[in-house]
């Protein structure tokens, strides 16, 4: 009897074995593209869904195998990891959502020469103290011009007649900055169309990017205030924001993907074109003209950002408004400052007011 008990917890264990190498890339299965996720997950309904999106959609267009891996924790080791067990998996093409790879890829460009990378809001660089691009022939590196779709969603919100704003990011990180410089900007620029005389609007980064109690007590304590929309390019820790606007009965902005789905409160969302940067890095490699070596940033002049008009939910900010100031957007018409070293204070003005919330 005891020989058989340690024959079959042997058994057990060599296939419990098994199954976690062949779940992480190993074992006979193959997967041609691949994507990492960063401290998120596959389904944030944000920056890694936007991007994995664009991955399914070109590889079940193609028929091509695909597969996504999340590392055990948040450091450039374990990114690195999942990496190598994505390139041991058969992976062409690895996609990166966010700055937090930038170590990961530096080094990941060099030991998987022969494995193409798309990076998104980030480009290779060697440490946290030298930030030099070192960008080779097999990573392409994309960035959105997060300032752009920001101004898009603060110039909605005040032609929608809102003047009491608030901005939560997560991690004060480049484009998180971004988005709340241009958002400031934009509630200006409308209100400066519309005659409107003072805008408050309350700013704050929680510096993470899951949703916390503490979030959603601040967003609800500005709500209770008077606040009548607040932006949050924060993540997952939008989804606090999100609850304490269900609750207040009041708007909120999502970011980076569509986030109506998710609640009645999101009115609009400041997007980037995640799932079509991704879709067409692939096309590009697919058909022999990947664009390797490079640094683009993405705006409105190649429709790299935008708002989600058909489910925008703002009364007196219509089809045509949106047209005509994405427009000047493309053109260049209006220039949106995108200093990130500039305090949102800064931006304080006649009418705009910037109150910093520690």
């Amino acid at each position: 009897m005891k020989k058989l008990l340690v024959t079959l917890l042997m058994f057990a264990m060599i296939f419990t074995m098994a199954g976690t190498f062949a779940a992480c890339g190993g074992g006979s299965d193959t997967y041609e593209l691949a994507l990492v996720t960063d401290v998120g997950t596959i389904d944030d309904k944000s920056f890694n869904q936007g991007a994995w999106e664009g991955l399914v959609q070109y590889a079940e267009e193609n028929n091509i195998t695909h597969k996504y891996y999340q590392p055990a924790e948040k450091s450039t080791e374990a990114y690195v990891d999942a990496i190598g067990l994505a390139v041991d998996g058969g992976a062409k093409v690895v996609v990166c959502p966010g700055f937090l790879f930038e170590i990961a890829v530096f080094q990941a460009q060099t030991l998987y020469p022969d494995t193409k990378f798309i990076i998104l809001d980030g480009y290779p660089h060697e440490s946290d103290t030298n930030y030099d691009p070192v960008v080779e022939d097999n990573v392409y590196s994309i960035f959105f011009k997060e300032d752009q779709a920001g101004f898009l969603a603060g110039y909605a919100a005040v032609k929608g007649g809102f003047t009491k704003l608030g901005f939560v990011g997560g991690m004060e990180v480049p484009a998180v900055v971004r988005f709340g410089l241009g958002y400031i900007q934009g509630a200006e620029y409308a209100a400066n169309e519309l005659g409107v005389k003072s805008l408050d609007i309350k700013y704050h980064y929680t510096g993470g990017f899951a949703p916390t109690p503490e979030a959603e007590t601040l967003a609800a304590s500005w709500y209770n205030g008077g606040t009548e929309v607040i932006f949050a390019a924060a993540g997952g820790a939008g989804n606090s924001v999100m609850a304490a606007a269900e609750a207040a009965g009041k708007g909120m902005i999502g970011v980076d993907v569509d986030q109506s789905s998710q609640s009645d409160s999101v009115i609009t969302s400041a997007m980037k074109g995640l799932g079509v940067a991704v879709y067409d890095g692939l096309k590009a490699y697919y058909d022999d003209a990947f664009p390797g070596g490079e640094i683009v940033y993405m705006g409105a002049d190649v429709d790299g950002i935008g708002l989600p008009m058909d489910s925008t939910k703002i009364e007196g900010f219509a089809q045509a408004d949106y047209d005509a100031i994405y427009a000047k957007l493309a053109d260049g018409t209006i220039k949106v400052v995108d200093d990130i070293t500039k305090a949102p204070t800064s931006f304080n003005s006649d009418i705009v007011k910037v109150t910093v919330v520690k």
